[in-house]
C-alpha cells in the first residue's frame, strides 16, 4: 500500500464535516458504493480492499 497516499486520506477525512462522511465518494467496478466513513474502516484495518479504495481515490485525485 502507498503509505503517502493512505495519510493523505487519513487527514483529509479528518478535516470532514461529521454529515458528509456519510455521502459516497465511489464506486468500485463491482458497482459498490464507499462512502467516507466505509473507506475509512477499510483503509485503518488495511484490508484487501483498501488497495483498491486507495488506488481509485487517487486516480480520481481526490487524495
Amino acid at each position: 500500500m502507498n503509505i503517502g497516499n493512505k495519510e493523505k486520506f487519513i487527514k483529509i477525512y479528518a478535516n470532514l464535516p461529521l454529515g458528509v462522511r456519510q455521502e459516497i465518494i465511489l464506486v468500485l467496478d463491482d458497482n459498490r458504493p464507499i462512502t467516507w466513513d466505509v473507506a475509512y474502516n477499510e483503509i485503518n484495518a488495511d484490508t484487501d480492499l483498501s488497495h483498491s479504495i486507495l488506488a481509485k481515490l487517487a486516480t480520481l485525485e481526490i487524495i
